[in-house]
């Protein structure tokens, strides 16, 4: 048995009409995308959390202002609030 009749089959896939285009179109269509308005909601989020600095300058000035003067309390109430915040699983979920 002789097995190498493979023009025979690039002939009959090429005839079969896979990978051809249409031709009566008459124009390209090109592919787009349409984002949902959440997802173009998050995006607008994204660009001004961007914009935003990471360090608030004016707070650290005036932290930093009060400390150097002696003036700088922390309550430790709210220090040990802050704590348990982190630390409590159970409001997290």
């Amino acid at each position: 048995m002789k097995v190498d009749k493979t023009n025979r089959v690039l002939e009959i896939y090429n005839n079969m009409g896979f990978n051809r285009l249409e031709r009566g179109r008459g124009r390209s269509e090109r592919d787009s995308i349409k984002l949902s308005e959440a997802a173009q909601d998050y995006q607008f989020a994204l660009k001004k959390l961007e914009e935003v600095p990471d360090i608030r300058m004016d707070k650290v000035e005036k932290l930093k202002e009060q400390v150097e003067a002696g003036t700088y309390n922390v309550e430790g109430k709210k220090i040990v609030e802050k704590m348990y915040q982190r630390i409590n699983f159970d409001e997290k979920v």
